[in-house]
């Protein structure tokens, strides 16, 4: 085969592209060019950055492949960095990971597969993709700690035909193990946790700058109504936050929620984060989607463990309801299905809320 493979100047992407050379693929190393600086050139912090480009174009270079870099700012901007500020100013918390599989990074690697002459996809992602008699399943990594299935939730059977992603069964240990033995200079790079258009590390400075309201001070209210404090912007927070909230009452307190017309923030205990239901919307499946009353385990956050839940509404707005009260998953997250350890498919969180009505 002819595989395209996205490297990102990790060691995972790294020794993806050295895999499928192992087995022996043609292979093309790609990078997507989303973020700039002033000067039209990639930025040197965060994640994605000039040096990060370089790895991988030296690693290409290690494993006497061709490489590109291709030019998606455009792209990236109106899709993924003009939504993330407009979120935050809605009282949202944009997972812009994501919504850059969604509506960017597969389908520009995925176009570009085809026009380059190539067969397949690849990817340096820990999730694995099983064909079941022709059905194309999404499965959890190997290794758990390092499971990236959240992310790919939106991937069909179309683009689950087409990728490849050879990491997922092992585990990052052995990933690095690999690069090592083959001497890639990406075998102990640290991944990198960063937004890659946050330069500065924190994303609040990089929403001041574009959006200067996100700053505005407003006061923290109790379950009751009642001004317990100040805050700097309603932006600095996401529901179910309980540190840098700086108000002290004693006990704990949480973020339950947040209003930016009225430039609010709303604070309460844990039992008051309890909520017994999750609505979200932009639903899409790996395969079919379950029934009306079936069981799934549900994930409303990246690093959060599966919990059951069962479907209590589908079409435009899916609604599961949890087998036990769950803190409330923030806005703008991703609510992802599972069947086991397959991915189903997933949406966004517009309501988290608590609920009167008994789970069902």
């Amino acid at each position: 085969m002819r595989a395209l493979v996205a490297m990102s100047g990790g060691v995972d992407s790294s020794v993806a592209a050295a895999l499928m050379l192992e087995q022996g693929h043609d292979v093309i190393g790609v990078t997507l060019k989303q973020w700039e600086g002033p000067d039209g050139a990639m930025p040197t912090a965060g994640c994605c950055t000039l040096s990060d480009a370089e790895d991988a174009r030296r690693v290409a270079a290690q494993l006497d492949i061709p490489y590109y870099v291709l030019d998606y700012v455009e792209e990236f901007t109106r899709a993924v960095v003009e939504p993330f500020v407009a979120s935050y100013l809605k009282g949202l918390t944009p997972n812009p990971c994501i919504e850059c599989n969604r509506n960017v990074r597969f389908s520009a690697l995925l176009e570009r597969t085809e026009e380059l002459g190539c067969d397949v996809l690849v990817t340096g992602h820990h999730a694995r993709i099983e064909n079941h008699d022709g059905v194309f399943r999404l499965r959890r990594a190997t290794d758990p700690e390092k499971d990236q299935s959240y992310v790919l939730h939106m991937l069909n059977q179309g683009a689950l035909a087409r990728i490849r992603l050879p990491v997922g069964e092992m585990t990052k240990t052995e990933v690095r193990g690999y690069a090592a033995k083959l001497g890639l200079r990406t075998a102990g790079k640290p991944d990198s946790q960063d937004i890659c258009f946050v330069t500065s590390g924190d994303y609040r400075d990089f929403l001041a700058q574009q959006e200067p309201s996100v700053a505005a001070p407003g006061a923290v209210l109790d379950m009751e109504g009642n001004v317990v404090g100040e805050h700097l912007g309603t932006a600095r927070f996401t529901i179910g936050q309980r540190r840098g909230i700086g108000v002290a009452v004693g006990e704990a307190r949480y973020v339950v929620e947040i209003e930016p017309a009225a430039q609010t923030i709303t604070i309460g205990t844990y039992d008051d984060l309890l909520t017994e239901r999750c609505v979200a919307t932009q639903m899409s499946f790996t395969d079919r989607p379950p029934a009306l009353g079936d069981t799934v385990g549900v994930k409303t956050r990246y690093r959060s463990e599966a919990v059951p839940a069962r479907v209590v509404a589908t079409g435009a707005r899916w609604e599961v309801a949890f087998a036990e009260p769950e803190p409330r998953p923030a806005p703008g997250q991703s609510l992802v299905l599972y069947e086991g350890e397959y991915v189903l498919g997933g949406g966004v969180i517009v309501d988290g809320r608590r609920r009167v009505a008994p789970v069902l």
